[in-house]
């Protein structure tokens, strides 16, 4: 017991004057090795001194690539992110029928300018520059809608509108054009849905891409035989909601520009459906020129926002087929 009491004794008096003396090695390490830090600084002040102005330059260079390179991975982190959408109080569907094609230019223009999608109904009709809207030389402006994002239905090849219902199942048309242009004829389901179809064989000719699967009664006039007889060849059909009449056909005495716009701006609302002619022979003031960008641009302060019929509720699960 005495001895190991001792031992304890001996180790408490002898570790003092151990950590007394462990520092000692340390602070001469640390000693020198500030004497190489000191020495270091300086051979790189003088190598600095010698260089001047080139040495400088390249750090310049340095420091300047570093900064561009962060900007280029900035710029890049902002090109990836989604866009904002803006809030919208409602959805409005512009549609725009095929005629005389004196608006053709500015309709698509004005969409462009407000990127804006919209859905086009098409009919081979005579057009202002003397041909019809559906031949080769409209193969282009159709290409650039498609490619814009817009949706194409079928307004029926020779804008053929509904009279009556006829017998033996059959319909009574007056076609605009064609070999019976402004003569009633009966037609079948097979050869109604062949007047459908005939302006998505000629859209492929012009823009190699097929139609949505939609279409307008020319005149909107429809009787439900008529509308069998669209469903039965796989196509919807879109009229227009009554706020959406836009009036471009009516006499421009009769219903001036601006009386046209100040209905459609009080009256439209979320969901409707707009119908707007690429042209009217008829009306000796134009409807486009003076009213589409006032109204586009009407409604979007109030917050509305526009889409293709694609995205219209009505339509969702013919477009997903």
């Amino acid at each position: 017991m005495k001895t190991a009491a001792a031992l304890t004794l001996l180790a408490l008096a002898v570790t003092p004057a151990v950590r007394a003396v462990e520092p000692a090695p340390a602070k001469a390490v640390n000693d020198e090795a500030r004497d190489v830090n000191a020495a270091a600084r300086a051979a790189n002040a003088q190598a600095r001194e010698r260089n001047g102005p080139a040495q400088r330059a390249a750090e310049a260079r340095a420091a300047g690539g570093a900064a561009a390179a962060g900007a280029n991975a900035a710029n890049a982190a902002n090109a990836a992110a989604p866009a904002k959408s803006a809030f919208c109080k409602g959805t409005i569907y512009l549609t725009f029928d095929t005629g005389s094609q004196s608006q053709a230019e500015l309709i698509a223009d004005t969409l462009n300018r407000h990127k804006i999608k919209a859905t086009f109904f098409l009919a081979n009709e005579k057009t202002v520059r003397g041909d019809y809207s559906l031949d080769p030389s409209w193969s282009a402006y159709w290409k650039a809608r498609v490619a814009e994002g817009h949706a194409i239905g079928s307004h029926t090849f020779d804008h053929v509108v509904y009279a009556k219902d006829g017998a033996d199942g059959k319909i009574v048309v007056k076609p605009g054009f064609g070999d019976s242009a402004g003569q009633q004829t009966s037609l079948s389901g097979k050869q109604y849905c062949e007047q459908i179809q005939r302006v998505d064989q000629r859209f492929v000719e012009l823009t190699g891409k097929h139609l949505d699967p939609i279409w307008r009664a020319p005149a909107g006039r429809t009787s439900p035989r008529l509308l069998e007889m669209g469903q039965s060849c796989g196509y919807a059909h879109v009229g227009w909601t009554p706020a959406g009449f836009s009036g471009d056909e009516l006499s421009s005495s009769a219903y001036p520009n601006d009386v046209l716009l100040k209905k459609s701006l009080r009256d439209l609302k979320g969901g409707d459906i707009i119908l707007i002619h690429m042209g009217i022979w008829s009306r000796k003031d134009p409807w486009a020129p003076a009213n589409l960008e006032p109204l586009i641009s009407g409604l979007e302060k109030k917050d509305l926002c526009f889409a293709t019929l694609r995205e219209h509720p009505d339509y969702l699960s013919k477009f997903k087929r």
